[in-house]
């Protein structure tokens, strides 16, 4: 028996070092298991998880706080061990003592407890010493209220007497003279009331906090919900992607068949054709030695009369040249079959060099990729699917060969220029098809309005000229700012500007360094080539950091913008299709007064293409976009 109590006592030693929490050296109390496989008491844990998140035992660094659940079983055993530990010790776990209730002692015989307090001898009476205030008339007008133990507190320390008021100016207890004194003039209650009030006070914000408690753990509920939804998501995605990804291998493996069934078919034909030259040719070997015999017979003829009169004929296998045919793999199927599994190759790995924002542009730039809408929501979709263009194009494109993919020349720098579509996300429509495919992609159009439909003489627009620089500050990191700010350069690289609430940081733009809120004023731009550039206008209070900063995507701008060969008017991201006059300067004509801003064509003359109406609630500001890396606008010194 003793040896059992020594091996029973030997394994909760051992059990009790097993069971020990490393942060408060003490038994185990609700018990939790981290990702690394250390167990702690959930209190301590929660103690020492501050600013970062790791395990206190092991050190290892969690990037997000763990989930935290019980460790049911370690619970169980530590619940079982602590049992164990108080039979073996022969003690029993003690309940915490009720706390004892504080006794008020009658004041005058300092042993019976005290019945009621008489807030006006400032006194406890027992029942028997509280007779005097039951039955005699002289202590009828006296206070009595339930055992009051802090009575010394009630007494204002100045004066002496009972703080039976309440100075809510000052938000403490008084006594009459108090009011009468210090207190002059202050507004004033009973403690019962201003209890009360405090009592009302303090359960609208237990009511504010239930419903803020409330609100909380549905946000939480609502969360815990859309991260099931989004590994479901996740889930279906997957397998979407496999299954595209699958198919595409499958499309290969069975090119790559047709392939080598279309080489194997050629050497089967070179074979054939060799096989039946070699067979005629041997028939004409055999022939021409048969022929060799004879005239070898003749030659051996002794009787001269009977030589001279045989004859011989050459065969007409002799007739043929022999010669050996240029058979290759060189046919145009097989040459076509292996150009495009290299073209394709050398495509596939431009493609994949590209970051995954920037391959659908790229992809859907190239002239015979036909694109594809993702199944996701339109506002994050890349670009529209496009309609089969028709047949017969409109006769206003087809007259202007400037207008066609082929003969545009921003079309050379459209894979450069794509590679960079992904500073404005997915959200961006590439513009790199065909103008037949776009022109059924926008339903709206709009011509050149009536009232601008003339020319008009530069001269008259001079008048309003007005000199102008761009904004250094406004100017996105990749513009390139020279020849004293009246020049605006694209490029790849960053310049190293400082940053300011000012500068865009989304789109390549620039604003000018002066606005206009009256008068009527006017500017020209030189543009470097029609692809990429838009010209506009905005006002201060325009979006500089998020998404919708660029120009014409929201309320506070409007743009005419060249992307690619088409040209559009945007304004609160809504676009009109415009008819392209390809101008290299382009004039703008600002009214404030009639809230109009028109573009022009400028050569001999000023050629209007297009205007907005906009309202005049503060000064607007010329404003420019340039994509295309090397492309550049410069501002014009009228003349």
């Amino acid at each position: 028996m003793m040896a059992e109590a020594d091996e029973s006592g030997f394994s909760l030693m051992s059990l009790e070092d097993e069971l020990t929490c490393s942060i408060c050296l003490s038994t185990f109390d609700c018990p939790v298991t981290i990702p690394c496989g250390h167990n702690f008491c959930q209190n301590c844990l929660l103690a020492t998880w501050k600013d970062s998140y790791s395990c206190p035992q092991c050190r290892t660094l969690f990037a997000t706080r763990p989930e935290l659940k019980k460790n049911t079983v370690l619970s169980t055993v530590v619940e079982t061990f602590r049992v164990r530990s108080y039979k073996t010790e022969g003690a029993v776990p003690s309940k915490p003592e009720k706390k004892k209730r504080h006794v008020i002692r009658c004041d005058t015989c300092m042993e019976a407890e005290a019945a009621q307090t008489c807030l006006t001898c400032m006194a406890s009476f027992c029942e028997e010493h509280l007779r005097p205030h039951r039955e005699n008339p002289i202590f009828r007008l006296h206070q009595l209220a339930s055992p009051v133990g802090d009575l010394m507190e009630r007494i204002c320390t100045d004066h002496h007497k009972l703080m039976e008021l309440f100075c809510t100016q000052h938000q403490r207890p008084i006594c009459s003279l108090c009011l009468q004194q210090v207190h002059k003039g202050c507004s004033f209650t009973s403690p019962e009331e201003q209890r009360s009030k405090k009592e009302m006070d303090l359960r609208e914000k237990l009511v504010f906090l239930d419903g803020k408690l409330s609100k909380n753990e549905s946000v939480i509920s609502q969360m815990r919900a859309m991260q099931n939804k989004l590994r479901e998501s996740a889930i279906h995605r997957k397998s979407a992607l496999s299954a595209g990804y699958q198919q595409m291998r499958d499309m290969m493996t069975k090119e790559e068949g047709d392939a080598l069934k279309a080489v194997d078919k050629e050497v089967e034909t070179g074979e054939v054709k060799i096989r039946g030259l070699i067979s005629k040719f041997s028939e004409n070997v055999d022939n021409i030695g048969k022929a060799k015999e004879e005239i070898l017979c003749l030659l051996g003829q002794s009787q001269t009369l009977a030589f001279l009169q045989t004859s011989f004929n050459l065969p007409q296998a002799v007739t043929y040249d022999p010669y050996s045919p240029r058979i290759t793999l060189e046919s145009k199927k097989v040459v076509q079959v292996e150009a495009f599994a290299l073209t394709l190759k050398n495509y596939l790995t431009e493609i994949l060099k590209q970051p995954v924002e920037a391959r659908i542009p790229k992809l859907i730039g190239e002239p015979n990729i036909p694109p594809v809408t993702p199944r996701f929501p339109r506002s994050h979709s890349p670009a529209p699917l496009a309609k089969p263009a028709p047949k017969k194009k409109p006769q206003k494109l087809a007259k202007n060969p400037s207008l066609t993919t082929e003969s545009s020349p921003g079309n050379k720098k459209l894979g450069k220029s794509m590679e960079n579509l992904q500073e404005f996300g997915v959200k961006e429509k590439p513009r790199g098809r065909p103008v037949a495919a776009e022109k059924n992609e926008v339903t709206e159009t709009t011509d050149i309005p009536s009232e601008i439909s003339s020319a008009e003489k530069r001269s008259d627009l001079m008048k309003y000229g007005t000199v102008l620089n761009f904004d250094q500050r406004t100017a996105h990191k990749r513009i390139e700012l020279s020849e004293n700010f009246t020049k605006a350069t694209v490029s790849d690289e960053h310049t190293n500007y400082s940053d300011c609430p000012e500068r865009f940081a989304v789109c390549s733009q620039v604003l000018a360094s002066k606005g206009f809120s009256a008068g009527r004023h006017y500017w020209e731009v030189r543009l470097s080539s029609n692809n990429f550039i838009g010209i506009g206008l905005a006002y201060s209070s325009i979006d500089r950091k998020g998404p919708t900063s660029r120009l014409g995507r929201n309320s506070k701008s409007w743009c005419v913008e060249w992307f690619n060969v088409k040209l559009s008017a945007w304004h609160n991201s809504t676009e009109a299709v415009l008819v392209n006059p390809n101008p290299k300067r382009v004039g703008v004509l600002l009214d404030c007064e009639e809230g109009k801003a028109t573009f022009y064509n400028v050569a001999d003359r000023a050629y209007p293409f297009h205007s907005f109406s906009f309202q005049s609630a503060e000064a607007v500001y010329p404003a420019f976009w340039i994509f295309s890396s090397g492309s550049y606008i410069t501002l014009c010194k009228l003349q």
